[in-house]
């Protein structure tokens, strides 16, 4: 900061360097790098970039997907959008929802269709959506969903979901945007990138968080094609802090240490462990209804009954209030009930800060289990996003 803070009108290698280092982690057709200083930006920016591209407005989105803060992005954050009490901020009619892949309590959940391709059966939803839109004369602009869904409840989708998603929007026209921005860099330790994990390759990829460990700084890549034609629209693209030379130097140095400690690797190996020791919670206590996630992005889902996998939110409540309070470990909640509990640790968690968790849970548990918790909402499923349907203001079954 002392040698040189400027905007980014002005050119420094810096900002070259850092293209060149996060590109080298991409496919080769994702070689065009937007700099932005926060997620919410990265995902604003990629959907002027699809606009731009298709000529198109259509946009469908997941449902529970929250992509950030800004006016566009409340637009397609059906997880924020359920729960706004006063109707000001209201769904637009170019915002289609898809349900969301989860396949231990969702629309096709694996005790109700055992056996059969539900990355299938999920894809075919957002198919549906792609026929509704072109039935009215219009194009797809985007499909968007982060790799792995973290506000829905750290669901992972199903074998072969994202390669069948994207060959629906790419069919109606779309581009295909990969939110990056809780799940890279890494943190799914069998690849550096959470949407290898489905074997596909987006259009837009954002990233932001793990970027600047704190530094406020995110970006945006996609291909030459899509940058072209954002290009001959005559609106330059312009941003005072995005891709500022401390700003890059700080990306640097982030990428340079996860590089070096090899933090991949180490969040595959930790994050296996912790699976596995929470799997033996799970045999000895009923309340743990299903483990997933991958290298360091895990849930736990409490439940109240395993058969009927209803949702444990106030055990839950307890549980990371509790953890906080006797044990200084700082965890929270989300899903669609708020009953999973959601771990994404800094990369350098250890085993042994493994064991401490879990000691700690399995404390918790057995006091949970000598306390009576009343549920404090009616436990129904709710189908969320019928084919064709918009989104629309749902009351989360509470």
């Amino acid at each position: 900061m002392k040698v040189l803070n400027t905007n980014s009108r002005y050119l420094h290698d810096n900002i070259v360097k850092y293209a060149e280092k996060i590109t080298s982690t991409l496919p080769d057709r994702l070689n065009v790098i937007y700099m932005c200083n926060s997620g919410s930006e990265a995902n604003d920016l990629a959907m002027r970039l699809a606009r731009h591209y298709t000529k198109a407005k259509d946009i469908i989105t997941m449902d529970h997907a929250y992509h950030g803060h800004i006016s566009s992005m409340i637009d397609i954050s059906p997880y924020k959008l359920k729960v706004q009490m006063d109707g000001v901020h209201t769904c637009p009619r170019h915002v289609y929802v898809a349900p969301c892949p989860d396949t231990y309590r969702g629309k096709y959940a694996d005790c109700d269709y055992p056996g059969e391709d539900l990355g299938e059966k999920y894809a075919n939803e957002v198919g549906d959506i792609c026929k509704v839109i072109q039935g009215r004369g219009k194009n797809v602009c985007a499909f968007i969903a982060e790799s792995m869904q973290s506000c829905g409840g750290q669901i992972v989708f199903p074998p072969g979901y994202l390669k069948r998603v994207y060959r629906h929007v790419r069919e109606a026209g779309g581009v295909c945007i990969a939110d990056e921005v809780q799940v890279g860099f890494g943190r799914v330790g069998s690849h550096f990138w959470a949407f290898q994990v489905q074997d596909v390759v987006p259009d837009i990829v954002t990233m932001g968080k793990p970027m600047g460990n704190g530094h406020p700084v995110s970006a945006v890549v996609t291909t030459r094609e899509i940058s072209e034609a954002f290009k001959q629209c005559g609106m330059q693209y312009f941003n005072t802090f995005g891709g500022n030379p401390v700003s890059c130097a700080i990306a640097l140095a982030v990428y340079d240490v996860i590089e070096k400690e090899g933090l991949q690797k180490h969040a595959l190996e930790v994050g296996n462990y912790m699976k596995a020791q929470a799997a033996k919670l799970m045999e000895k206590y009923s309340i743990i209804g299903d483990i997933r996630g991958h290298g360091l992005f895990i849930g736990i889902d409490f439940v109240r009954n395993r058969k009927t996998r209803e949702p444990a939110t106030e055990e839950a409540k307890y549980i990371i209030k509790k953890m906080k309070e006797d044990y200084k470990i700082l965890l929270s909640t989300d899903g669609p009930y708020d009953n999973v509990l959601k771990m994404k640790p800094p990369m350098c968690f250890s085993k042994e800060n493994c064991d401490y968790l879990l000691q700690s849970l399995e404390q918790l548990i057995k006091d949970v289990a000598s306390k009576d918790f009343e549920p404090s909402h009616r436990w129904t499923v709710v189908d969320a996003t019928k084919p064709g349907t918009r989104v629309m203001h749902l009351k989360a079954s509470l």
